[in-house]
């Protein structure tokens, strides 16, 4: 069974356009993209643009991989191993500033919200921030939630030094906190959530720390790519977003199509709470009121410089990236191909 979730979870989808042989390319343009975890119900945007034909359409033969957490596929992007990635883009702010000779951008808004958490069980008696003093959180180390949680503290007045923090693998901590070695956790709600509940616990007695209501107002996941892609390839990114945007539309009005198109990747998921986890991560992150007034991809100057400025804070980054040098709006098409189709 192991053996089968590895195939499955690393499967490479290339799609050949015939769009392109049309235009007398005969040859799609290679593009390498990596996923910020292995296959989840929230990916169906992207398994549903390789399916239905959108990437080839675009004249894109794309390689899509499962990731390995944030920091992970950060580092492959700005290494050239993936010419594009989906990563939390708070993680850029302290990246940009460590390796300027390496910049990562984002090119394109996934989560116009954060789905950074802590999540914990109501027997802790953990019911606000400032109750997480003197308790045990498990966390892993490469995880944007774990990243952030100095700005989260910050902002809710929290003393560090009363919580102790048990790091583990990613796949294993909420499993672990559901069996009592932990009282809470960091992770996205999207995933943490569901793991809970996969691992015993009833979804009533979760509760959930949002970041976003709680003083972290910030972006999520975003696309990804390094500011030497970008500049060599502006029609390649300009041919993703299209594509991309197809894709977030065929999962918005048909979320069952998407887990489908997500499981045929990997089989042993549960399509019943792939399809919960669709759903929460388009209404609580994706269709949010300000991406249906803006379109998919709308950036608010502002509320990136407020980004910067809070990642800068937590990470003690003395030279951050200005707002303009983390992302871009260049590669999307006009507001108006932009606009999300109604559910």
């Amino acid at each position: 069974m192991a053996m089968m979730r590895t195939m499955a979870a690393t499967v490479a989808l290339t799609v050949l356009s015939a769009s392109a042989w049309a235009q007398g390319n005969p040859v799609a343009t290679p593009v390498k993209f990596s996923l910020d975890w292995s296959y989840q119900g929230y990916h169906a945007p992207w398994t549903e643009a390789a399916d239905q034909g959108f990437f080839a359409h675009e004249g894109l033969a794309v390689t899509m991989d499962r990731g390995y957490g944030v920091t992970d596929t950060i580092s492959k992007v700005a290494a050239g191993t993936y010419d594009i990635g989906q990563a939390d883009i708070n993680a850029l702010v302290k990246f940009d500033a460590d390796n300027p000779g390496r910049r990562v951008i984002t090119f394109f808004q996934v989560y116009d919200m954060n789905v950074n958490a802590i999540m914990t069980l109501k027997r802790t008696g953990i019911t606000k921030p400032k109750d997480l003093e003197g308790k045990t959180i498990v966390s892993a180390e490469a995880d944007a939630p774990r990243l952030l949680f100095p700005a989260f503290a910050r902002a809710n007045r929290i003393d560090t030094g009363k919580i102790a923090w048990t790091m583990v693998a990613p796949n294993l901590r909420d499993s672990l906190m559901v069996q009592g070695r932990g009282d809470a956790v960091t992770g996205y709600t999207i995933t943490s959530i569901f793991n809970m509940i996969g691992a015993g616990a009833r979804r009533d007695d979760i509760v959930v720390l949002p970041y976003a209501a709680l003083g972290i107002d910030l972006y999520g996941a975003g696309l990804i790519t390094t500011q030497a892609y970008a500049d060599a390839h502006p029609e390649v990114l300009k041919a993703f977003v299209r594509a991309a945007i197809r894709g977030f539309d065929a999962a918005l009005q048909d979320p069952k199509a998407g887990v489908a198109s997500v499981l045929k990747r990997d089989p042993l998921l549960n399509p019943a709470i792939e399809l919960d986890r669709l759903d929460m991560a388009i209404e609580t992150a994706i269709l949010t009121p300000f991406v249906k007034a803006n379109g998919y991809g709308a950036i608010d100057p502002a509320r990136m410089a407020k980004l910067v400025a809070i990642n800068a804070e937590a990470y003690n980054v003395a030279n951050p990236p200005k707002p303009d040098e983390l992302y871009t709006t260049r590669f999307l098409p006009p507001q108006s191909a932009r606009m999300p189709a109604r559910r």
